[in-house]
């Protein structure tokens, strides 16, 4: 079960960048870890820096993927861009975090990819 769910979540991480790519984000950084947890995704949006938390499901059976953005969870990315902002140099001088959803099909194939900007 474990499995699964790592693979379904390294699928959407990966359908997530190639998304960002080709909206013109400039990737930073995947999987920045420190020790409050982890950032997806740290990316460049012209002046901003970009903190991305990417939320995959493969079934309608736990809502959509960006119900599942609690508001701990939303306190824990903002620890985490701090201390990310805090430990770089030579960063835009903006910042927001961004979620990305992923819906998959039976087949492992987006059926939904959406960005959404500010939602933290």
């Amino acid at each position: 079960m474990r499995d699964c769910r790592k693979e379904t979540g390294a699928r959407g991480e990966k359908l997530a960048l190639d998304y960002l790519r080709r909206s013109k984000y400039k990737i930073r950084e995947t999987n920045f870890r420190c020790s409050h947890g982890e950032i997806d995704i740290v990316a460049e949006d012209h002046d901003y820096l970009v903190f991305v938390e990417v939320r995959t499901r493969s079934g309608p059976g736990f809502g959509t993927p960006e119900e599942s953005i609690t508001h701990a969870k939303k306190r824990k990315l903002i620890s985490l861009a701090l201390s990310y902002i805090q430990s770089h140099d030579h960063l835009p001088p903006f910042w927001r975090i961004d979620v990305i959803a992923v819906e998959l099909d039976r087949d492992g194939k987006a059926h939904r990819i959406e960005l959404i900007e500010n939602a933290v």
